[in-house]
């Protein structure tokens, strides 16, 4: 229904870059250039405006943009429609996901493989960033749904609940702590701590953790921040520092004695986890589809 030519603009557009677009298209840029060209001359009219080695959308350009992403959201319900006429689980089509570190490693796994054989004909990609980087990806369009922890003040984005995790403090038989089975508030700060990288959900958690216990983070010894789970996880295994991790990132840890949970007084870190969509896309039917599909098979293996 969208023709190539369209298909090339929304690339250009999303991304404000010609070599961005050829490369997710996999053409070349002179060739993004004459597509575009080609519609300039059919709009008689600029849809980009040149700034030295960037580009951004004129007003006609935003026009088109808009009308393309909701023409692309009737194409999508469309094939939808007919492929599942018959049969529901024949649907054809994409499901780009985004999922914070936590969800991708250790939840969506299990439950985007039964998807995926249940859903045979849904070409399907998965975003591992933190929160904040998958929230930016949605609202660049890089994604159709994405899962993060918590919910921002931002209105252009619809929120729904998924599910609830726990984060802990551990530590490698290296620390000191590995012989104590809990501390205090006022202990904490005299150990050394590593930490999540800014925009991580964890590290958000364990601020706010915090700040209901009246301390900040920078009551805490920190020198280094890693980013993603995985990361922090291989340094604490060869470190003295403690760390914040989700608790199913280190259960295998925790049974084998590589690591060792550090209960702190009064320090309870629970987070939530949201389903978020555009505002206008909630009716994408492969991502209610997902959304369901997460929903069920999540309260099956509770």
């Amino acid at each position: 229904m969208i023709s190539f030519r369209h298909e090339v603009f929304f690339e250009v557009a999303n991304h404000l870059s010609f070599t961005r677009a050829s490369q997710v298209l996999n053409l070349s840029q002179p060739a993004i250039s004459r597509h575009i060209k080609a519609l300039e001359e059919l709009y008689r009219t600029s849809l980009f405006e040149r700034v030295g080695n960037s580009v951004k959308l004129t007003v006609p350009g935003n026009l088109l943009l808009d009308h393309l992403r909701q023409a692309k959201e009737v194409q999508i319900r469309l094939d939808y429609a007919l492929s599942t006429q018959l049969d529901e689980y024949n649907a054809k089509g994409e499901l780009r996901l985004g999922a914070s570190t936590t969800v991708a490693l250790y939840i969506i796994p299990e439950i985007l493989s039964a998807f995926r054989q249940r859903h045979p004909n849904v070409r399907i990609t998965l975003l591992n960033r933190n929160s904040e980087n998958v929230l930016k990806a949605l609202g660049n369009n890089e994604i159709d749904l994405g899962i993060i922890e918590g919910q921002t003040k931002t209105t252009a984005v619809s929120y729904r609940y998924f599910l609830s995790d726990e984060v802990v403090a551990v530590c490698s038989p290296k620390s000191e702590l590995c012989y104590r089975d809990s501390i205090s508030l006022e202990e904490l700060k005299h150990y050394p701590v590593a930490l999540r990288e800014r925009g991580s959900g964890t590290l958000d958690s364990v601020k706010a953790a915090l700040e209901e216990v009246h301390m900040k983070l920078s009551d805490l010894r920190n020198n280094i921040s890693l980013g993603g789970t995985e990361a922090l996880k291989n340094f604490l295994l060869v470190d003295n520092c403690l760390g914040f991790l989700p608790l199913r990132s280190v259960q295998k840890e925790l049974s084998a004695g590589t690591l060792k949970q550090v209960f702190i007084d009064n320090l309870n870190i629970r987070r939530q986890f949201f389903f978020i969509q555009r505002h206008g896309s909630e009716s994408d039917p492969f991502a209610q589809a997902f959304v369901r599909f997460a929903l069920q098979g999540h309260n099956e293996m509770l």
